[in-house]
């Protein structure tokens, strides 16, 4: 892409949760069309788009189908679970897929940029093996070691991960990583367990006609392997901060294309280790909503449509933090809003998801304050006040 383009555009949306719905409304406040496309009705980024269509994303018919019926400008992946080989087919038409299609098919599965990053461009990772059976899971914790942790190749947002302490608990493991694998994959990745300091997100911006730039790190706790909290600035030394930068640049050079790219990290005491890449807006980076000028999900659209970012800014100490269902309900409602929005600087995003079940994410708690720990507890403060209930 040469220069910025002529607005408005039309664009494609593939997977419409709640990092599609914000990524929508930027869209929109520019003026183009987007399309919503997931599996299922009234998803998060259906509520906002121009329009909206549910197929099965591993359907290479379905999406065929949908492309030809309105012949986007743009795809945009935001979910794992995509027949990629048909994104090089749109691709060779014309059509832009972001980043680019061969760099969705690296990054939809773990297995596949993990060898990209240590073996051929020599980054640092955790040491790791794959398994297509429980024997060869067994086979392959036993030579990595315990603790490690198991995961499915094809997921999202950490789901079917899980920290395995004792060669008892690798069945376990392999059930919940198959269960929760997206796709048709059953195949496991198993990793050397990292003891780090803390574990980070760098919003890493690739530009078509421009220098690669960075959000500030933002820092993000774990459990079950999804994101429960993040905060920003995430508090580590300027040369870890250039480290980190250097690796993603490496990477997303390797890969190619244009938007935003949330690489992980873990930072040791003395290390620097890459952990994971996703080639869109990030789950930790909807701290982005309080923290900059410029969210995570309008330097995307940016980054995408060739149009300048002359400063990102860094408004603060800032923190997110999840609110999670505790049961299933096929209709919801939520009470406590006014309670947590008493608090100076805090605001809510509620995603819209039309049901709920256990700890599925439903909305977020986002906080300013003095410092990364009163934000945090700010933010955590006020994700605890919000209750889900069936609506009547």
């Amino acid at each position: 892409m040469s220069k910025a383009i002529m607005l408005p555009q039309k664009l494609m949306l593939l997977g419409s949760g709640e990092l599609g719905k914000e990524f929508v409304i930027a869209a929109q406040r520019l003026g183009n069309y987007v399309i919503a496309v997931d599996r299922y009705a009234n998803a998060p980024a259906m509520q906002v788009a121009d329009c909206c269509e549910v197929i099965s994303m591993l359907s290479a018919d379905d999406l065929e189908a949908v492309v030809t019926k309105y012949q986007p400008d743009f795809i945009i992946p935001e979910i794992e679970a995509i027949r990629t080989e048909k994104l090089q087919e749109f691709e060779d038409r014309g059509i832009t897929v972001i980043p680019t299609a061969a760099a969705t098919n690296y990054t939809m599965n773990r297995d596949r940029i993990r060898e990209l990053a240590h073996e051929e461009l020599g980054i640092r990772t955790a040491k790791y093996g794959y398994a297509l059976t429980l024997k060869e899971l067994i086979a392959v914790s036993d030579k990595i070691g315990f603790p490690n942790v198991v995961k499915p190749v094809m997921s999202s947002s950490g789901k079917g991960q899980s920290v395995v302490t004792t060669k008892e608990e690798v069945e376990k493991a392999w059930n919940y990583a198959i269960a929760n694998s997206r796709g048709d994959s059953q195949k496991v990745i198993v990793e050397e367990f990292i003891n780090f300091e803390i574990e980070i997100t760098l919003l890493t911006i690739k530009q078509w006609n421009a220098p690669t730039i960075f959000c500030s790190p933002i820092g993000h706790r774990q459990e079950r392997g999804d994101y429960q909290e993040s905060w920003q600035p995430a508090g580590i030394s300027e040369d870890k901060i250039l480290k980190a930068q250097a690796i993603a640049k490496t990477v997303t050079d390797a890969l190619g294309g244009a938007g935003i790219f949330g690489v992980e990290f873990f930072i040791t005491k003395d290390e620097v280790i890459f952990s994971e890449l996703s080639p869109r807006p990030h789950d930790t980076g909807m701290v982005t909503l309080i923290s900059q000028n410029l969210n995570e999900f309008e330097l995307h659209l940016r980054a995408i449509l060739g149009l300048p970012i002359p400063k990102i800014e860094q408004l603060g100490f800032c923190a997110s933090a999840v609110i999670l269902a505790s049961e299933k309900l096929d209709a919801v409602a939520f009470t406590g809003i006014a309670e947590a929005l008493a608090e100076p600087d805090v605001d809510i995003r509620l995603f819209g998801k039309p049901t709920a079940h256990p700890y599925r994410r439903m909305g977020v708690a986002l906080a300013k304050a003095e410092n990364v720990e009163a934000a945090r507890e700010k933010a955590t403060i006020a994700a605890s006040k919000i209750y889900i209930i069936c609506e009547s």
